[in-house]
């Protein structure tokens, strides 16, 4: 096959590279190396069946011309530093919304007909419900990252209908691993770099969430590509429990102070929230992607314990 993957010099997209590359497939990475980076894809640059396009999804000529002849598109460029959209209201906008109806109409133009779409338990807001099911509604997001992204899978759904492509939309959990370019481990990780005595984390540590490794996210991503055959399908993918920010961050302390042989102090703010827009508490049902038969190898602990670990040691090189 051959794949076009927006996003792919980033954190998931590259992974994603290595995967389709390593099973025989044609891939080409789209990106703007906003927040991906050139080095992810370092290791594919020779070889003939990978081709690299830097452009940016908003020129939506450039987008049909690239994706012309894919057999499968996967969408997983997004503005996924969910803080900056309270200090730029139009991130998400441009950089989601408009991104994700150009990739769709670059499809119904060039006539692909798959898609698998990154969306995230963002979409939620504060559920009431927990762990909360695809079924859970009304859907009220409180951060712009949030509201793009249930904007994107209704734009995916309307094209899915009209035009007859048949589409995964997976609402993520917090994905952690190597190649990460932001998130809680990998600030943590960065600011003890800087600074081995003293952490300061953002909000009290109360916060829980459910983290997913890299790896098993394209695991059930592909699992359910494979299993799931609607023409429109909207999936959970999160692993089993939850982990609170107290957690990562003393597991961070923990693991680099191996490294630097310094144990640094832990100092936590006052609120139960990281940022404008952060949701305290989220905990997915990934019982329907379950049902099929599939099951992330990492519980939430075990995710952030090994990401931890893969990227000091990504960071140390």
């Amino acid at each position: 096959m051959k794949i076009f993957i927006t996003g792919g010099a980033g954190f998931i997209g590259s992974h994603l590279c290595e995967r389709f590359l390593n099973e025989g497939h044609e891939v080409v990475a789209y990106d703007n190396l906003i927040l991906g980076r050139r080095e992810f894809l370092a290791p594919f640059a020779s070889n003939t069946r990978f081709r690299f396009v830097e452009a940016d999804l908003v020129d939506l000529e450039r987008v049909k011309k690239e994706m012309a002849g894919a057999d499968l598109v996967m969408h997983m460029a997004a503005n996924s530093d969910i803080s900056q959209g309270a200090a730029r209201t139009d991130v998400d906008m441009r950089n989601g919304t408009i991104a994700t109806y150009n990739v769709l109409e670059a499809m119904r133009v060039t006539g692909v007909k798959k898609l698998i779409f990154a969306s995230t338990s963002a979409i939620y807001g504060e559920a009431s419900v927990k762990p909360t099911p695809e079924s859970y509604g009304p859907l009220f997001p409180i951060s712009f990252y949030g509201a793009s992204k249930l904007a994107c899978e209704a734009m995916v759904s309307a094209f899915s209908h009209n035009c007859e492509i048949q589409a995964w939309v997976y609402r993520f959990a917090n994905i952690v691993g190597p190649h990460s370019t932001h998130g809680a481990i990998h600030d943590f990780v960065g600011r003890l770099m800087k600074n081995p005595a003293k952490l300061e984390v953002l909000g009290n540590g109360t916060q829980r969430k459910s983290y997913l490794h890299v790896l098993d996210c394209i695991d059930g991503m592909l699992f359910g590509y494979a299993k799931s055959n609607e023409l429109f399908q909207c999936l959970n993918l999160a692993s089993h429990g939850v982990t609170r920010v107290r957690f990562i961050a003393e597991e961070v302390v923990n693991q680099m102070e191996k490294v630097s042989g310094k144990k640094a102090e832990l100092q936590f703010g006052e609120s139960d929230r990281g940022w404008v827009g952060d949701v305290p508490y989220t905990f997915l049902d990934g019982s329907r992607l379950e049902g099929l038969g599939w099951r992330a190898r990492h519980d939430s602990d075990n995710a952030v314990r090994t990401a931890i670990g893969e990227i000091i040691s990504e960071k140390a090189k």
